[in-house]
């Protein structure tokens, strides 16, 4: 008899593996972390483990993938709504960072942002922002797997590079034995970076094998002031830089042309869709067909949540497959199984990380969530990607483990307390207003 840390037995297993195999009559082993197998029932007994997880009536799938998110952002929600985006940044958001931004407001924001991420099913998210010690702390603490990176602006910066390596470098040596983080580069934007940043960075990432992180291309602003700066559109200049040399996630999109695009095609790199924030903020709609067209790397971003205004990527996707069925009259565009994916092994490619995460195959981590069916929403099932896709909400998952761990079970969190999240959120509440009165 085997021994093993964790059996998951039961369920119907959506394991997003390369033949979007769909199992049912099975049971998962877990052990040290990561998934041994999926097998048969009738094989349970030649295994034992420590712990039993009954996920009958349950769909199990693999966690879900936020690849752009700005955690520490949680503490803005709602408080500058109805906004275009430059009049949001420069009037509301970049004025309250400079006031209120601290290393300990980026943890207890940090540690809001993972346990709603968590209660939403997602289990890896690649953030950009400041103080990003803490945000790792705040995801270490709530069991979150993160990829964090310090959000660079510098406009009129002419150096090496050195300083961002040596920064990179220095996380990646603290917290070498932590699986549960990773670090990126992240120019912030086109705007707020020089030519130096990008170039550098770009040298940078491609060298040490770093992902680089940065917005791109979202509002007609930004790409009208890139052409009269640089007098060519935002892709076509970074490409310019050696940008297209590295594995990069650029946010949003919104803006690419059709010769942009094809920029793309023979590159590493993958494009983020913030489809909330963008129609939030009337930024506009990523051409994602022309993008699937061209076989592009595409995957799902929540943006912060000052933006969107909330972490439910699972209603994120929802929006996005639905949207772009309609502004392309095509009900057959982007079908349930294909939109999924987004938010799974299209996301873990995205970022890297295909060859750990993002599926339920043997060998990679146990991030996985078990949403529970046995409610009217999800019933009756005739196929699991629709009711993933177009059916249920976020109330449904049941549970989230990371690296074979609980970080959520029966719908409470394992390791944080959601009323003292609360209430720190309301204290925090009051300085902002206390700030924003004076």
């Amino acid at each position: 008899m085997s021994h093993c840390d964790t059996i998951i037995k039961g369920g119907t297993f959506v394991t997003m593996d390369p033949e979007f195999r769909i199992l049912k009559e099975r049971f998962m082993v877990i052990d040290r972390g990561r998934i041994v197998d999926i097998l048969p029932l009738d094989k349970l007994d030649l295994f034992q483990s420590k712990e039993l997880i009954d996920a009958t009536g349950c769909l199990v799938t693999p966690g879900f993938i936020n690849t752009h998110s700005h955690m520490p952002m949680s503490y803005f929600r709602g408080l500058a709504d109805d906004l275009p985006l430059d009049t949001w940044l420069k009037d509301y958001i970049w004025p309250l960072e400079a006031k209120l931004v601290s290393s300990d407001f980026v943890y207890a924001a940090s540690l809001h942002s993972a346990a709603e991420m968590i209660k939403n099913g997602i289990t890896l998210t690649n953030d950009m922002y400041f103080h990003k010690e803490r945000i790792a702390e705040a995801c270490i603490r709530a069991g979150l797997r993160v990829i964090v990176s310090e959000a660079i602006i510098a406009p009129n910066y002419s150096g090496d590079g050195h300083e961002f390596a040596e920064k990179v470098q220095e996380f990646k040596d603290a917290y070498r034995d932590q699986a549960l983080v990773d670090c990126a580069l992240a120019p912030h934007a086109i705007y707020t970076c020089s030519s130096e940043v990008y170039s550098s960075c770009a040298r940078l990432a491609f060298d040490q094998g770093w992902l680089l992180h940065t917005h791109l291309s979202e509002t007609p602003k930004e790409l009208e002031d890139c052409l009269k700066a640089h007098g060519k559109r935002p892709l076509e200049y970074l490409a310019s830089l050696g940008v297209l040399e590295a594995k990069c996630v650029f946010a949003h999109c919104v803006w690419l042309s059709g010769k942009e695009l094809e920029l793309l095609e023979d590159s590493q790199s993958a494009i983020s869709i913030c489809t909330d924030s963008n129609l939030k903020l009337a930024s506009g709609i990523a051409p994602l067909k022309d993008m699937l067209k061209r076989k592009l790397n595409v995957a799902i971003g929540t943006d912060g949540v000052a933006s969107n205004n909330n972490l439910d990527i699972l209603e994120e996707l929802s929006t996005t497959a639905k949207l772009h069925k309609a502004i392309n009259s095509d009900p057959e565009f982007l079908p349930a199984r294909q939109a999924f994916a987004l938010l799974t092994i299209e996301g873990a490619r995205a970022l890297g990380k295909e060859q750990d995460l993002g599926s339920l195959e043997a060998g990679k981590y146990a991030d996985l969530l078990i949403i529970d069916l046995q409610n009217l929403q999800s019933q009756p099932l005739y196929n699991p990607y629709s009711v993933l896709v177009y059916a249920l909400g976020a109330q449904q998952i049941r549970d989230v483990l990371i690296a074979g761990e609980f970080v959520m079970k029966d719908g409470k969190l394992s390791h944080l307390d959601e009323a003292d999240l609360i209430s720190t959120a309301q204290e925090y509440q009051s300085k902002i207003l206390k700030e924003l009165s004076q």
